[in-house]
């Protein structure tokens, strides 16, 4: 039976493959060269496998080395978060957040997941609406934090991420090419008569009204099935679907940022562990929104 792998010798490993030197590996973990240097030499001798080629210009990683390289990633980055987690004293209560339908299937549940776990003790409750009536329910202490859209020039909240308006087709139905042109609105949205239709009226577009909805999970349903094209955030555009361009006619429609807010009456310790998470479910999209 194979000896099991020491959590400080994998953290060492990592060290040294991002640095490809014994000197600066030890001046970053605060150990001599030659306690590194056995620390390597028993991960080696444990696995009976070369982990770096000693080369003039520093320690490359061997294809053994490069293989466990995600296995040991993995288990210091587990190490780290279960001490973090036991270490944070446990919240109790309820904890009530608000956000965009856009993100109700892809951000929040990255983010409350990653919340659980770390604070079990706390009930989240969720509430997906517009931004108009969000801010109202965080005003009237209904909600706890809430995110919303926002144009970034008069946002008094925190930015964090900026998600365009697009105007999205169905790459198999290709309703963008039909005349008059098919377009999805909300039913009460002032937005969609001022910024989107606005932008096809502005383009002299010939477009007809072909599907109306109330919900983003609506505009789906459109853009998937063949029936219209849809206003949608750029981060969310479906799978078998795509952006209609510039070169195309399409503009972008809009530019909002998507803000953070904390209840006006104080941010609970909850809240602000909630609001960390949401910070960092959201920095993938910044990449799918550029």
């Amino acid at each position: 039976m194979a000896a099991p792998l020491d959590s400080e010798l994998m953290r060492s490993f990592l060290v040294l493959a991002e640095t490809g030197s014994v000197t600066a590996a030890a001046g970053r973990i605060g150990r001599t060269q030659s306690a590194i240097s056995m620390q390597l030499r028993r991960l080696e001798e444990s696995l009976g496998q070369s982990l770096f080629e000693r080369r003039p210009r520093g320690l490359v990683l061997t294809a053994r080395g490069k293989q466990l390289l995600p296995y040991a990633t993995r288990v210091v980055r587990l190490l780290d978060d279960a001490a973090v987690s036991l270490r944070e004293r446990p919240l109790q209560g309820p904890l009530r957040v608000g956000i965009p339908e856009d993100y109700g299937e892809s951000v929040l549940p990255r983010a409350l997941a990653g919340f659980a776990s770390r604070q079990p003790g706390v009930e989240v409750s969720a509430r997906c609406d517009y931004s108009v009536p969000q801010m109202a329910a965080l005003e009237a202490d209904l909600l706890d934090l809430a995110v919303v859209f926002e144009s970034s020039d008069t946002t008094k909240g925190e930015v964090i991420c900026v998600d365009p308006t697009v105007w999205v087709t169905s790459v198999t139905h290709e309703q963008h090419l039909c005349k008059p042109l098919p377009v999805a609105s909300y039913f009460h949205s002032c937005w969609c008569r001022d910024y989107a239709m606005a932008a096809l009226d502005r383009s002299g577009v010939d477009y007809r009204v072909a599907f109306e909805c109330d919900t983003s999970g609506g505009m789906q349903i459109a853009v998937r099935s063949g029936l219209a094209i849809v206003p949608m955030t750029r981060s969310t555009i479906p799978p078998g679907c795509r952006e209609l361009t510039q070169d195309e006619g399409f503009a972008v429609i809009d530019v909002s940022s998507v803000v953070l807010y904390m209840n006006p009456r104080g941010a609970s310790e909850a809240a602000r562990g909630l609001a960390a998470e949401l910070r960092a479910a959201f920095r993938p999209l910044a990449g799918a929104a550029a």
